[in-house]
């Protein structure tokens, strides 16, 4: 299912909410409207929770249906409810890397993870064996936040307009998916701020177009 919404006043959805195909993870202060539509859309549970006392839930962690990683600013009890709203079996990493917006800078499906160039060896492999994934540094449109560029579900990858045809490959090739451009929120090239979504549904801030959601719709193969 497809929805248009607004997270906390704001169309950048993909900074307050995470998703993945077995749970998905908002702000805290989310009312049970909002939270109702998110479960609607992505058809899985959703949890309320803080990180590092934030409220920017979407640039703090990265999630797929293996684990969930977080950086090292996350105190002890928000793992733990982290932690709680995952399957069984999941895990839960916190990650020392000075590159504490996670979120942004890890774009993850439960295939593979593209990372910000300048995140450490030590790092990479252990966020590959948390969330079961292959690990790859690179850019989109030359931005090394890779996950605020773009949004990858198990069915396809849509990313920001100027990716380079050397980065679209290396899409192609680490998520095996087909790799679709395009914008959200009237033209704004942030994929990965502008939207949430996961292989059941997905959700777009309200200033996206029906020409954007038609893309969206067929980037990520809801068609």
């Amino acid at each position: 299912m497809l929805k248009r919404l607004d997270i906390n006043g704001s169309p950048y959805v993909g900074v307050f909410c995470c998703a993945s195909d077995s749970t998905a993870v908002v702000s805290r202060d989310v009312d049970d409207r909002i939270l109702a539509e998110l479960q609607e859309a992505l058809g899985v549970p959703t949890a309320r929770i803080t990180l590092g006392g934030s409220r920017v839930i979407g640039a703090l962690c990265a999630l797929n249906s293996a684990g969930v990683v977080v950086g090292d600013m996350t105190s002890g009890s928000e793992l733990e409810a982290v932690r709680r709203s995952m399957p069984p079996g999941a895990r839960a990493l916190r990650l020392s890397t000075r590159l504490n917006a996670i979120g942004n800078n890890v774009l993850v499906n439960d295939r593979a993870a593209l990372v910000h160039p300048d995140m450490g060896r030590v790092a990479c492999r252990k966020l590959g064996d948390a969330m079961g994934v292959e690990v790859e540094k690179g850019t989109i449109a030359g931005m090394n936040t890779v996950g605020s560029a773009a949004t990858v579900t198990n069915k396809g990858v849509l990313c920001h307009p100027k990716v380079t045809a050397a980065e679209r490959k290396l899409l192609s090739d680490l998520f095996k998916l087909p790799v679709t451009v395009g914008t959200a929120n009237y033209a704004s090239p942030m994929i990965g701020a502008c939207i949430v979504a996961n292989s059941r549904g997905a959700v777009a801030g309200s200033q996206t177009t029906g020409i954007e959601m038609g893309r969206l719709e067929e980037a990520l193969g809801f068609l």
